[in-house]
């Protein structure tokens, strides 16, 4: 759902009950000359509008939202849920969290609760009826904001509320013996006579049961959906053509399944926090956006948080650079969204996050990041004729949140094999080649990619499998990393060799995995180098492109000769796969060669390019240069939407061009 019109979306979250009301006034008149347009309110405001329960307070928010409106600022309203009040918890204990050790989390920071537990579930729904009756008209009202980055911080809880919710789930979907079948309960002796046995994941003397781990983190993300829904449903019953949403953190967090959440909002938004540490956070940020606009099946979305500066949970809390918040928030736009809103408007005095950077910082308007926050606000208001534009790739990668959460858990042949470091590995040589992705889930439709990639798959069910088979028949360009396909959705092993299910298409029939040791690395017969990870087997049907060669331990002396990336024709198509984590330039290399044979070319130079496109063709160019130093030249032709003049053909150092191009 598009709520824009001609508008890019420029604000964040605004917490005006921080603040004396004195000076609302003026955080309006500041906002109107920053050109911010949408704010956030209410989204930790649940003790400030219901100090007893089934005491409503309303007349500070009724002030601040009619102020918001006669300014022409308008509201994305929250919920106000994501962080019960201390009278819920001690009235209602039990709706309190507790980890798997069976401690009992205590209210005093944020989202303090079991989504479980009847008593949240209760007040949260009559607290989101009673804001939809009275605020479901009000004039500054855009969106709704049901809850606030769910599961961030408690993810799954343990308790026994949880625990008997976790049983009706399992009564529907197994039977007993399905259950014990599934979960593969003869070993160590867990096979259940009873439902009334089974219990969450607690911690144990040793390993968990995988299936029963996987089951509850499937679990845990559907009782936190269903507490949106519960929420989500009044508001649409109350007020149908006000959209709903809440805040993702695609990218960042991976506890909740978000292809799951993405088809139960409105419109799909995301936040995403640039870590200070990591000198290629740039590239983590497209990464993000590029999953984000997955979720959101291609079309625009919208970053509902990021940050002008430092964050305050990082280690070392470092400001970003100057012309870096402009460069994120451009970077963000470019790869779909239709705006740039920040936590938060006014940076705090006192609380947890009070060394957060804000729009307005503690500085106050003679600063640094108000004049950039000013000249942002500038540059979206030039960007009105982008909105509805999408981008779109003949690259995709494969993407499952329940895979990830299968491989990544204890008792794996190497706990260096985790699934979202390699995702984001062959995502940054695509974005290192020029090339923009589409992130897909498991049995989407691939039929429109020319290459599509599985850096990380290991869990794969049948029916995914055959997608991806047919896929190759019909003429695409499979590839594959390693230790994918090696499970099926039940986490059972795929038998008769690896890897699993995506044995034949891949004409490879590998025997055992070698995992390589702590900082040791491997040379391939290409010369690329390999890291982490290695596998013995033999080629069915495909050809060798590169074997292990030689090297100084026994392992890699038995397997020199051994297959370590292969390619296998089946149909009109091409299947890669590549049995060891390739280091970044051998990954870089590998793939710009298996995308240039697919046809598919990178843009040739040190920027980042982004391009959005309307239905009627017309077209935006987003080109980015990280370099700080230098200008870097672009053969392009158009006019430059953020000053208004034809495109000089060349991006400054640090610099953002939008060039709408000129087509012949």
């Amino acid at each position: 759902m598009l709520i824009y019109g001609d508008l890019m979306f420029f604000g964040g979250d605004y917490n005006p009950e921080q603040w004396p009301e004195q000076s609302w006034p003026d955080d309006v008149a500041r906002m109107r000359e920053a050109g911010v347009n949408l704010v956030t309110v209410g989204v930790f405001s649940w003790a400030l509008l219901e100090p007893a329960e089934g005491r409503y307070e309303f007349g500070w928010l009724d002030r601040i939202l009619d102020l918001l409106a006669d300014g022409g600022i308008g509201v994305d309203l929250a919920t106000a849920t994501a962080s019960p009040p201390p009278w819920l918890s001690v009235a209602y204990p039990d709706s309190l969290p507790v980890d798997a050790d069976g401690h009992r989390l205590w209210p005093g920071s944020r989202q303090a609760y079991c989504p479980s537990s009847p008593r949240y579930r209760t007040a949260s729904v009559r607290l989101a009826r009673t804001l939809a009756e009275r605020y479901g008209g009000h004039r500054a009202l855009r969106m709704w904001h049901v809850g606030n980055e769910y599961g961030c911080h408690v993810p799954r809880c343990y308790c026994d509320v949880s625990a008997e919710a976790f049983r009706t789930w399992l009564r529907e979907r197994y039977d007993l013996a399905a259950l014990n079948e599934t979960w593969g309960t003869r070993f160590w002796s867990q096979e259940y006579t009873s439902f009334d046995q089974v219990l969450p994941p607690r911690r144990t003397p040793a390993f968990s049961n995988p299936t029963q781990v996987l089951d509850f983190a499937r679990f845990s993300s559907a009782e936190l959906l269903d507490c949106y829904r519960g929420e989500r449903d009044v508001l649409r019953e109350l007020t149908p053509d006000v959209p709903v949403t809440t805040n993702f953190m695609a990218g960042m967090h991976w506890e909740m399944d978000y292809w799951a959440w993405a088809a139960e909002v409105d419109l799909v938004s995301n936040d995403h926090y640039i870590r200070v540490h990591d000198p290629h956070g740039h590239v983590n940020l497209a990464f993000s956006a590029d999953v984000t606009r997955g979720l959101a099946g291609g079309e625009p979305w919208l970053l509902m948080e990021h940050s002008t500066s430092a964050v305050n949970w990082q280690p070392r809390n470092v400001p970003k650079t100057p012309g870096q918040m402009r460069r994120n928030s451009l970077t963000h736009v470019a790869r779909g969204s239709e705006g740039a809103l920040f936590f938060q408007w006014r940076a705090s005095k006192a609380g947890a996050e009070k060394y957060h950077s804000a729009l307005l910082p503690h500085a106050g308007t003679d600063s640094r990041i108000w004049r950039e926050v000013v000249e942002l606000g500038s540059d979206l208001g030039k960007l009105a004729e982008v909105t509805g534009s999408v981008v779109s790739s003949t690259v995709a990668i494969v993407l499952s949140w329940e895979s990830v959460w299968a491989q990544e858990r204890p008792s794996q042949p190497s706990a260096d094999m985790t699934a979202t470091d390699e995702l984001a590995a062959w995502h940054a040589a695509l974005w290192r080649l020029g090339i923009t992705v589409d992130f897909v889930a498991p049995g989407a439709d691939i039929s429109g990619y020319r290459v599509v990639m599985l850096p990380s798959l290991y869990l794969l069910s049948g029916v995914d499998r055959d997608v991806l088979a047919r896929y190759v028949e019909s003429g695409g360009t499979l590839v594959v990393g390693a230790y994918s396909g090696v499970v099926d959705e039940r986490d059972h092993i795929v038998l008769d060799g690896y890897p699993g299910a995506l044995r034949e298409v891949l004409g490879v029939r590998m025997e055992e995995f070698v995992p390589l040791l702590d900082g040791q690395t491997i040379t391939l017969s290409d010369g690329s180098a390999g890291r982490v990870w290695r596998e013995f087997g033999r080629v069915t049907t495909a050809e060798v492109i590169a074997a292990y060669a030689d090297g100084e331990d026994a392992w890699s002396r038995w397997l020199a000769g051994h297959p370590a990336i292969t390619r296998n024709t089946r149909g009109d198509g091409t299947a890669w796969y590549v049995s060891t984590r390739l280091d970044p330039p051998s990954l870089e290399r590998l793939l710009g060669r298996i995308t240039g044979e697919a046809g598919v070319a990178g843009s040739g130079v040190p920027l980042e390019l982004v391009r959005r496109s309307h239905a009627d063709g017309r077209t935006y160019l987003f080109a980015i240069n990280h370099d700080e130093e230098g200008a870097v030249p672009l053969d392009v032709a158009g006019v430059d939407l953020l000053t208004g003049a034809d495109f000089p053909g060349e991006v400054p150092p640090g610099g953002v061009v939008v060039i709408k191009v000129v087509t012949p």
